[in-house]
């Protein structure tokens, strides 16, 4: 699970084994230890809304994801979901979940678990 905080928008981008995991089990998540503390970072299948929706609560943050588009994500042509959250102090909170594409440059990184790249030639 990739997480990507900048201003008031968070993202996060999915391996196929996550996505397959967050339809199985309604809940994934990541740790990133900073010694003396820990950030957690977490998705969650959540009856009765319609979009995405954070909160953020005892050093966590869990985006929730309406639990009527879980099941079926894994197999359908789905990129993600978005959501321009209001917050109650009038500001709003921009979140974004999507499957990790492999990336059509040389990374280095281990990409062998991210879906294809629908800009990639063959």
């Amino acid at each position: 699970m990739k997480l990507r905080i900048k201003g008031n928008s968070i993202r996060i981008r999915l391996s196929r084994t996550e996505v397959d995991n967050l339809a199985k089990n309604g809940y994934i998540d990541e740790h990133t230890d900073f010694g003396n503390n820990t950030l957690t970072y977490a998705l969650q299948s959540k009856d009765g809304i319609n979009t995405l929706e954070a909160a953020f609560e005892n050093g966590k943050v869990t985006m929730y994801v309406p639990s009527n588009v879980v099941p079926s994500w894994p197999t359908n042509d789905t990129v993600g979901f978005e959501n321009l959250m209001s917050l109650p102090n009038g500001k709003e909170l921009y979140l974004l979940l999507e499957k990790d594409f492999k990336c059509i440059d040389n990374s280095m990184e281990d990409q062998s678990d991210n879906y294809e790249n629908p800009n990639s030639m063959c």
